[in-house]
């Protein structure tokens, strides 16, 4: 643990983020009444832990290689464990989680081979907004699974189509704006 010490505090949050991951999957898969609100409450935090880490990071000048790299691997883990979670639970269809899981990876191997050639992409609007958008998804999800909020349960169709929509449409996106990637 010593290495975890010597990590700034943005990191220390990232670092925590990957390892709630487990632990929201254990109360998923085993909380019964009143503990059905534990997944809701780490993910809630998880999340959290991302816009501070980020905040803080770029407030005191204390981004990382490390941070550049485990920040957005942290969030895929986390978003896509609850995802591939509410397939076995039976909240979504596994041809959603593979459709947004195949865009992950297509921008993340965007990325990678930008960055072998000295190119560095930024995420625009559209990838950010699909994220807010399958945060919202998740924790309504989360929210409807507490069995307190059977409201939500009307939301989660709609938010399902939207996240999918802005899911191939940031894709889309992507991709065309930075063609020239590939091309060169």
């Amino acid at each position: 643990m010593n290495w975890f010490k010597n990590l700034n505090l943005p990191n220390k949050l990232t670092v925590i983020r990957v390892f709630a991951i487990p632990i929201f999957l254990i109360f998923l898969y085993i909380s019964k009444g009143i503990f059905r609100f534990m997944p809701l409450l780490i993910f809630a935090g998880a999340a959290v832990t991302d816009a501070i880490d980020g905040h803080i990071a770029r407030r005191d000048n204390l981004i990382t290689d490390f941070g550049k790299f485990m920040d957005p691997l942290a969030d895929k883990l986390l978003t896509t464990s609850a995802f591939i979670a509410f397939v076995e639970i039976g909240y979504l269809a596994s041809w959603v989680v593979v459709l947004i899981i195949s865009r992950e990876f297509l921008v993340s191997g965007f990325r990678t081979l930008a960055a072998s050639k000295g190119v560095t992409i930024a995420a625009n609007a559209w990838g950010k907004i699909k994220t807010v958008f399958q945060m919202v998804l998740i924790i309504t999800i989360l929210i409807n699974y507490t069995g307190y909020f059977g409201f939500t349960n009307l939301l989660i169709t709609p938010l399902i189509a939207i996240t999918v929509l802005l899911t191939v449409t940031s894709g889309a996106v992507y991709i065309y704006e930075n063609i020239g990637v590939i091309k060169n």
